[in-house]
């Protein structure tokens, strides 16, 4: 499909992510949204700024990339829009709204799970004037940058990710999950290269958190190389820092990037976003 010529672009950083410049989606036509959806594609993560969308415009356009994934933790869904989860340092009548510190940590979103999440999607209601970056890793770039033999000793090896573990350990919203979650999230187990299905391309991906080993390989050594890894991967040359914007949408494929979101001071900032994912298929 080619990009339709009322989509002007821009990259997020050389060679990675584009920006879709003055697009309101209120207003686009057929044509146009598809031509953002085969954009995301291309390029691994989409920015569109100063977007106005409730949360039922969100969960629609959203179903344009695939069928929209539900939330492990339901708790901080809309009511009405159950796709879609604040995050939040927010509290009204003495509940938080949201999670808060949610996704700090280098990682990808559902790796927990035997159908990881596809895409991934930000919508900015309230940011901070300093802190609280999201930040993306191309891993894709930092494949094809490894020399060929560390690409034939990677290649093949597998990682046993556990939503348990992950949750237990986290440093940030830790808790014990009910026999109910414990049932629902069983440990699975997904290559530490992922071939991406809609060209072949391959990245490497390894996750912080969830991984508890890489089969066959001994621990401290199996963590201590998911560790290098990462380390590897989330290099300033590999990876691109977004500065929030009240209405911006990010939006990035779980395929072949990582991410993490960064602190600020909660004290003094509010934040709100509103988070959806799209449903993703079996790694290989």
């Amino acid at each position: 499909m080619s990009t339709p010529a009322t989509i002007r672009t821009q990259p997020l950083k050389p060679g990675f992510g584009a920006e879709i410049l003055d697009l309101d989606l209120r207003r686009a036509d057929e044509e146009t949204l598809a031509g953002v959806v085969d954009t995301f594609h291309r390029h691994g993560a989409i920015l569109l700024r100063d977007q106005q969308l409730s949360p039922g415009e969100l969960t629609d356009f959203i179903a344009r990339f695939g069928e929209p994934e539900d939330h492990t933790l339901k708790e901080y869904t809309f009511e009405d829009f159950p796709k879609v989860y604040r995050l939040s340092n927010r509290v009204v009548d003495g509940r938080p709204i949201g999670a808060h510190n949610d996704g700090v940590g280098w990682h990808t979103d559902y790796s927990y799970k035997a159908e990881p999440v596809m895409a991934t999607m930000l919508f900015a209601v309230e940011v901070p004037a300093e802190g609280s970056d999201t930040i993306l890793a191309d891993c894709v770039a930092a494949w094809e940058a490894l020399p060929k033999e560390r690409q034939a000793e990677l290649d093949g090896k597998v990682l046993h990710h556990s939503y348990q573990h992950f949750m237990a350990s986290r440093e940030y919203g830790a808790r014990e999950l009910s026999d109910e979650l414990k049932a629902e999230n069983p440990d699975v187990f997904h290559p530490l290269v992922r071939t991406h299905p809609a060209d072949g391309r391959k990245a490497l991906w390894p996750s912080t958190g969830t991984v508890i080993e890489v089969m066959g390989m001994p621990n401290p050594e199996g963590l201590d190389l998911v560790q290098e890894l990462v380390d590897y991967a989330t290099q300033d040359r590999f990876t691109y820092r977004h500065k929030w914007q009240v209405g911006d949408i990010l939006m990035w494929d779980n395929r072949c990037t990582l991410h993490t979101g960064t602190l600020f001071d909660d004290t003094k900032y509010i934040r709100e976003m509103h988070r959806l994912w799209v449903r993703g298929d079996r790694p290989y």
